[in-house]
């Protein structure tokens, strides 16, 4: 059995008795929250120092030129020490932005592809051990590109090899998290648990460009140094009180993953009342040790039914999603809205409610999927109501500034709302469906694959919103309307299979399980057909 995390050992010692299930959750819930909020505060120093990095990018006009939060909120003096009048060499030239641009790239390249292993070894390895692992190699390299200033490093391979490096540990932590929220939540409440605990990407976007900012007068190092601290530090908390698998501490079967089907409860809230490690009478204890199941291979796990279309789905989706983060305070300072052309630093503090229209999004889609049992059909109706917001948004958004709000706040809500779903619920569902019962794990490598198939896509996006913007934002637009509506097909047959279930008439001939989860009557069907 894997070892008890020294925490939750010291906390049972002066307590002389174990938590219940319910503060496990509470605690598992709290440090996997602020394992990736550090994760995507990690991420953020680049965009903060992009604008020293290349002095091309900034506004002439002293310290309230920096976009927030630099401007008023932090700089208490002029940012002198900073290097931001000549820029710093390789970034400093004409073809800077470029270079800037392809570091970008080359992290989410390293990133997507590294998932795909991570997730294999987040389901073969202790998922505490490897989660720690991950967030200290993440801490030491983003450091590391920041000691670069400190170094007077000009060489742009250094800086290139530093954000690869710091993709590949980045990508331990989603299919970690993922996994261990999905070895203790079971479905019922899973997608409102999930939608609300997601919030974390957007409490980490911003802590990390707080951190980020409040030491940018001191050397743009610090700006990676302080985010890179703090992912260690998180990385710390998780090695002490995260208990990856509810059975390491006493619970069997919390989540169905049992030897048999009949010994497995269909809702975890049938043991909220259980006590951990209870014995039987012959003095055995209930539990299963997380280090006796086996990990699922990446093959097995791609067989698994509704992985390929979720996957494919989330490329498009991501597409759309990170093409609004990385473009829209661009668009912004772009567009004449109300007649007038906005500041750079009135565009990023603006785009913000992007993203507050997403956290929204997010737990509105995860609870209509709890209430409705039918996550594609969430997700895919979501991706075509995104289809009309953007179109109105482009169109009308440049009427007035409350109006931009208010579209770009719709516009975040249907856009992140399924990009959110399928990233947390549904990767948990499929990564504990009944196809890969026995003893096995499949969270991770599940996760893994869903999102880092994602990745690509949220690469591919913004590199053809480069281009296609020089020819005109309806192009961009049109794109993006394009990607959603792909999106939503993708998942036409999990959508028929859903309405099928509900409607008590499975789309295939087969036994009818009223219990089953979102895509259990397509993956029921199918082993009958087999």
């Amino acid at each position: 059995m894997m070892r008890d995390p020294p925490g939750i050992v010291l906390v049972r010692s002066f307590r002389s008795r174990d938590w219940s299930v319910h503060t496990y959750r509470y605690v598992v819930l709290l440090v996997t929250f602020i394992a990736y909020t550090s994760y995507h505060a990690s991420r953020k120093p680049s965009s903060i120092v992009k604008s020293v990095l290349n002095s091309n990018n900034v506004e002439s006009g002293g310290r309230n030129a920096y976009p927030w939060p630099v401007g008023d909120v932090f700089s208490v003096r002029e940012l002198g020490n900073v290097g931001e009048d000549k820029g710093w060499a390789p970034f400093d030239g004409e073809d800077g932005t470029s270079k800037l641009g392809e570091i970008d790239v080359a992290f989410l390249a390293c990133y997507s592809i590294g998932m795909y292993v991570a997730g294999h070894l987040g389901d073969t390895l202790d998922l505490r051990l490897f989660l720690t692992g991950g967030m200290t190699g993440s801490g030491i390299f983003v450091g590391l590109f920041g000691m670069g200033y400190f170094w007077n490093v000009h060489a742009f391979w250094f800086y290139l090899v530093m954000q690869m490096v710091a993709g590949l540990f980045q990508a331990t932590g989603w299919p970690s998290v993922v996994a261990v929220i999905g070895n203790w939540f079971g479905k019922r409440k899973r997608g409102l648990i999930m939608g609300i605990w997601n919030a974390h990407t957007s409490v980490g976007n911003i802590s990390g460009s707080l951190l980020a900012a409040s030491v940018l007068e001191y050397g743009w190092g610090w700006s990676f140094i302080v985010p890179g601290a703090f992912i260690v530090v998180g990385g710390i908390i998780v090695y002490l009180f995260l208990a990856a698998y509810p059975e390491d501490v006493g619970f069997q079967f919390l989540n169905g993953s049992g030897d048999t089907e009949t010994t497995v409860p269909t809702d975890v809230e049938a043991l909220q009342n259980e006590q951990p490690k209870e014995t039987k009478e012959d003095g055995r204890v209930l539990q299963s040790a997380s280090g006796n199941r086996r990990s699922i291979k990446l093959i097995e796990a791609c067989m698994i039914p509704g992985v390929i279309p979720f996957a494919l789905c989330l490329f498009f989706s991501k597409l759309v999603a990170y093409t609004f983060l990385y473009w829209l305070p661009f668009y912004l300072s772009r567009t004449a809205i109300g007649g007038e052309y906005m500041s750079v630093k009135s565009a990023g503090n603006l785009s913000t409610l992007f993203d507050v229209g997403g956290i929204v999004g997010g737990i509105l889609a995860g609870y209509i999927s709890d209430k409705l049992k039918a996550r594609a059909t969430t997700a895919a109706t979501f991706m075509y109501a995104a289809i009309p917001s953007m179109i109105l948004y482009h169109i009308y958004g440049n009427a007035s500034k409350t109006t931009n709000i208010l579209l770009m706040m719709t516009t975040g809500l249907f856009v992140n709302g399924p990009y959110a779903l399928i990233t947390t619920a549904v990767s948990a569902d499929l990564g504990t469906h009944s196809s890969v019962r026995g003893n096995s794990r499949a969270l991770a490598t599940v996760t893994a694959i869903i999102d880092g198939t994602g990745s690509l896509g949220a690469a591919l996006g913004p590199l053809l919103t480069g281009f296609l913007s020089t020819k005109g934002w309806a192009f961009v637009f049109g794109m993006l309307s394009l990607g959603a509506l792909i999106a939503g097909l993708l998942l036409s047959r999990l959508v028929i299979a859903e309405i099928a279930e509900r409607a008590h008439k499975p789309a295939v001939s087969g036994q009818h399980n009223p219990r089953a989860d979102a895509s259990q009557p397509l993956i029921h069907d199918q082993r009958q057909q087999h």
